[in-house]
């Protein structure tokens, strides 16, 4: 991770694909992040089922309900997945309006977006493509007027390292914050409430682990990310996934 990034940003990833004439669709999660997202494609990005199309060039807000970017062609696609409460540090919006939703970099007025862009057009290597977004992310850094909340920022971190599991209000307590405060304060800076925070970082953990092992015990999964029993984490899992855990192992397995 670069410098300039690391204090917000969690990791970077990179998608591409060579194919022309093939349509593609890129399926998205619930994981409790925000991501800066820059592409190079033949033909535009949809977000669906919204159907909307998206620049070349955005600040995508934290995923709840499931998502596809659909492309046709060739495509080059880097996201640097943020933090959630970096949101509204970097571009002074409340996380709650781009919830499942995308905001246009080229509108913003303070940075010069059209000079990154430029830039970012005449690139090919990713390490460099790497750099001038870190540059053009310290650019949103200088101009920022909102200072973020650290009580809650180490809130989210704490939700983070539990994987979800963890409890509210042993957390709120932690943090000697009283309840209404807290909630207000949570919502403000991340966007969703600090219990639908956790079960987002609680279900995108068990997503990660049935994606990365090749034996999948979905009953051990479930009660060791902190599930009481299978009911509730197959009902959780279908919440944000679209799908039981079983469908969604038999569509990755394909």
């Amino acid at each position: 991770m670069h410098k300039n990034i690391e204090p917000f940003g969690k990791d970077i990833f990179i998608m591409e694909m060579d194919e022309t004439g093939t349509e593609k669709k890129l399926p998205f999660y619930a994981d409790g992040f925000a991501g800066i997202v820059y592409s190079k494609s033949a033909s535009p990005f949809y977000q669906q089922p919204k159907g909307k199309r998206l620049s070349d060039f955005y600040l995508c807000g934290q995923t709840v309900e499931p998502i596809t970017l659909d492309v046709n062609g060739a495509f080059k696609l880097i996201c640097i997945r943020l933090y959630p409460f970096a949101v509204r540090i970097l571009l002074g919006i409340s996380p709650k309006v781009l919830k499942d939703d995308c905001y246009n970099l080229r509108l913003i007025e303070n940075v010069d977006t059209q000079y990154t862009l430029e830039k970012l057009d005449q690139l090919e290597d990713w390490d460099d493509i790497i750099e001038v977004l870190a540059d053009y992310f310290n650019e949103l850094l200088k101009n920022a007027s909102v200072n973020p909340d650290y009580r809650i920022k180490l809130a989210t971190n704490l939700i983070l390292k539990a994987n979800g599991a963890i409890s509210i209000k042993a957390l709120r307590e932690k943090l000697g914050v009283a309840e209404r405060t807290f909630e207000r304060h949570f919502l403000k800076e991340i966007g969703v409430t600090a219990k639908q925070f956790a079960k987002i970082i609680q279900f995108s953990s068990t997503m990660q682990q049935m994606s990365e092992t090749d034996y999948v015990n979905l009953t051990e999964i479930g009660y060791d990310s902190g599930f009481s029993d299978q009911s509730h984490f197959i009902r959780s899992f279908k919440r944000y996934a679209g799908k039981t855990p079983k469908e969604f192992l038999q569509q990755i397995s394909l």
